[in-house]
């Protein structure tokens, strides 16, 4: 599997407003994303087909993120890249999630990124 950010998103307490800022701003259009009782964004530069990032409220499973551009960066294996994460002064903020796909790490520096196993 290439390594490479597989997908970035932002969530806040108002997606909407934050929604509406980046439509006004960048000129991104957003496709609603059902989340059961409310919906949050893929947010589209060109292709209708091809979101470009997105934009979630801090509900549910995302309640606790950070508002903070989260890259999510490909593993291989999950646990491992924790292990090593641990092992290299980081932190786990975020224990996996998603069926045990993802979790949020700290850099030794304090920098907030999502390992996705995609495998």
């Amino acid at each position: 599997m290439a390594k490479k950010i597989l997908w970035t998103d932002l969530t806040v307490a108002d997606a909407k407003d934050i929604r509406d800022f980046y439509s006004a701003v960048v000129g991104w259009t957003a496709n609603p994303v059902s989340m059961g009782d409310y919906n949050d964004f893929n947010m589209i530069a060109d292709n209708p087909d091809e979101p470009d990032v997105g934009i979630c409220h801090a509900r549910g499973a995302n309640a606790d993120l950070p508002p903070v551009w989260m890259v999510y960066l490909a593993v291989d294996n999950l646990q491992t890249a924790l292990a090593e994460v641990t092992e290299r002064g980081g932190k786990v903020l975020k224990a996996p999630t998603a069926g045990g796909k993802y979790a949020v790490i700290e850099d030794p520096a304090g920098a907030v990124c999502a390992l996705y196993e995609s495998t």
